[in-house]
Formats: C-alpha cells, sequence, structure tokens
C-alpha cells in the first residue's frame, strides 16, 4: 500500500475515534490526535497547529450537529468561545516561543481532581441541572490557552470543570464543542500569522503531515453527527460516570508519559 494512503487511513481511523468521543463526552479529540502526532516525531507546536487545523472542519459539523439535536446553552458557549479565542491565541505564541513542559504536570493534577468530583457527584447521585455558570469568560481563556499549548486541553479543561460545577452534561458538552469551533479557527489563524512573520521556526515540518491532518478531518467529519445523536439520548447519570471515567483515565496516562512509563 502507498505510504501516503496508508498514513491518510489510520489518521482517519484515529480521527473517527477520537471525535466519537469528543462528541459524545466533550473531550479527547485534541489529546488524542495529538498523542498519536506526538509518537509520530511530530514536533510540539506543528501538532498543535495541525491538531487545531483539523478541529476547525470537525469542529463545524461536530456544532451544527449538536445544534440540531438540542444540545447547546447558546448564552454559555458565546461567553466560552470568547474567552477560548483569546487565550488560544495567547496560547499559540507561547507554544511557538517556550517550552511547556513546566504546566504539564499542573494541568495532570487539574484533570484528575475534576475527574474525581464528577465521580463522586455521580455516585452520590446529585441532580445535575441546567443552570448558568458564573465564570464563563475566564474558563474559556483557560481551556483555549491550554488547549493552543498542548494541542488538546479545551475539552479536558471545559467540560469538565462545567459538569463538575453541576450543569447538565448534555448542555456542558454541547456548548463545549460549538465553542470549540470559534477557538480553533482563532488558534489557527494565530499559527498562520506567525508563520507569515516568521516567527515560528518548526514550520516547515506542516508540509509533512498534510495526508494525517487529512485523515484526521474525515474521521471527524465521519463521526461527528453520530456523536451528537449518543449525546442527546444519554441519561445525565451514566453521562457523568463516562465522563469522569474518561477525564481520570486521561489524566493516568499523561501521568505516565510525563513520568516516562508509557
Amino acid at each position: 500500500m502507498d505510504p501516503l494512503l496508508a498514513s491518510f487511513l489510520i489518521f482517519l481511523a484515529v480521527g473517527f475515534a477520537a471525535q466519537l468521543i469528543d462528541g459524545a463526552v466533550g473531550m479527547a479529540y485534541g489529546v488524542t490526535a495529538a498523542t498519536v502526532l506526538l509518537a509520530f516525531g511530530v514536533p510540539p507546536a506543528t501538532v498543535s497547529a495541525s491538531v487545531h487545523a483539523s478541529k476547525v472542519f470537525t469542529g463545524a459539523a461536530s456544532a451544527t450537529a449538536h445544534l440540531m439535536h438540542g444540545n447547546v446553552d447558546r448564552r454559555l458557549a458565546a461567553w466560552l468561545a470568547a474567552g477560548g479565542m483569546a487565550g488560544g491565541i495567547a496560547g499559540a505564541y507561547i507554544v511557538t516561543s517556550l517550552p511547556a513542559a513546566t504546566l504539564k504536570p499542573v494541568i495532570i493534577f487539574y484533570l484528575g481532581v475534576m475527574g474525581l468530583v464528577i465521580l463522586v457527584r455521580a455516585w452520590r447521585a446529585i441532580e445535575t441541572r441546567l443552570r448558568r455558570f458564573r465564570f464563563p469568560l475566564p474558563l474559556g481563556v483557560v481551556g483555549g490557552f491550554l488547549d493552543a499549548i498542548g494541542g488538546g486541553g479545551w475539552g479536558p479543561t471545559v467540560t469538565t470543570t462545567l459538569v463538575g460545577s453541576g450543569v447538565e452534561p448534555r448542555k456542558a458538552i454541547g456548548s463545549t464543542n460549538t465553542a470549540e469551533f470559534f477557538v480553533a479557527v482563532a488558534v489557527s489563524a494565530a499559527f498562520l500569522g506567525l508563520l507569515l512573520t516568521g516567527h515560528w521556526d518548526e514550520a516547515d515540518h506542516l508540509s509533512d503531515n498534510l495526508w494525517p491532518v487529512l485523515g484526521l478531518i474525515a474521521g471527524g467529519l465521519l463521526a461527528a453527527p453520530l456523536a451528537a445523536r449518543i449525546t442527546r439520548v444519554l441519561p445525565p447519570t451514566r453521562m457523568s460516570w463516562i465522563v469522569g471515567c474518561v477525564v481520570i483515565a486521561l489524566a493516568l496516562w499523561q501521568g505516565l508519559q510525563l513520568a516516562g512509563l508509557a
């Protein structure tokens, strides 16, 4: 088989699986895609740029599907998008200038704690009801910043915080996925600006990852409608269990990677 076609098919499968999880539970697309690209030896800044380029397309499909299924709190999504765009642009500048290794332990610890909070709420059957989250703008800023630095971090940060605070999981996931499209557009534009101004020294690696990015896009587009449907029909308590388990699994995996054990 042609190596380019093989690369496309591998990342199509990765994109489908990642978007199915991300669209259904509000996280894991960026983390999954970034982890695979890093495993192939792609530089971190190029990983983030590639993942966000694919998110522009998969995010549009996911946002449309969630809107059609009534999974979106439009006010919440708008504030998250505004904050996420600002934080994402700042993060794009940082990731092309400085190493982000010092932030990773903090992110992992935060994810682990929030995952436990969500599981405790589900175990105690604490009622989750739709209510207005008080600080969506700063949450969006933090989520966008971490997402741009690591190539994945928007969903784990934003969805986890919203569900952990008591927002209905279906609305938290749909709103987070909808806002993510705008964040991906802003971050991709920031990387393009840094490329054109000569600030980004590793940009020559982008052309080497064209087929993987196309594979991620194709797989994500195929999975988005199905993922939104899953979010629509799953009961809130079961959704909380799934979100909590995914968050803790991601935190453990990234912790093992940080310790050099995975």
